[in-house]
């Protein structure tokens, strides 16, 4: 009896890509990338009681989130056969204490979408919510928002 793929897996069926990062010093250090192309201060944010000198995970994060779910609007556009010219993320990264004694984040993307009318935007938006990989790496995980403007 053969296995049938279950459509609601998200996992990759094979590895096309891996990125690696070292952190040193966690908040009050530095994160570099085996290519060299990252090498950035990290400092915890005032709200977080750091100098904000540097960057912090929740902006990497909001970074990451954003290019990536972009470039999956970008993908289910151009399948529908759409220009998504002057379309526009921004990803909000939000993190605070959790009821298990740790932390959390919660994310809030805005997405402009403005040659599509709201009807088909909403569509599109949904369809990338399924294609990003972020999307799906935090679903039912996090706390994810998303607003067209």
């Amino acid at each position: 009896m053969s296995e049938q793929a279950d459509p609601l897996d998200t996992r990759p069926t094979r590895i096309v890509y891996v990125a690696e990062a070292t952190a040193h010093g966690g908040r009050e250090g530095y994160v570099t990338s085996h290519d060299g192309r990252i090498d950035l201060r990290v400092a915890a944010p005032p709200a977080l009681g750091g100098d904000g000198l540097g960057t912090n995970p929740e902006q990497l994060f909001a970074a990451g989130y954003s290019a990536c779910f972009h470039n999956a609007l970008v993908i289910v556009g151009r399948r529908a056969g759409l220009d998504l010219s002057g379309s526009t993320v921004a990803a909000k990264v939000g993190i605070g204490p959790n009821n298990a004694r740790g932390y959390g984040l919660a994310v809030a993307l805005s997405v402009s979408l403005p040659l599509v009318d709201q009807d088909l935007a909403a569509r599109l938006v949904s369809a990338a919510h399924q294609v990003c990989p972020y999307s799906n790496a935090t679903r039912d995980n996090i706390d994810v928002s998303i607003l067209l403007s």
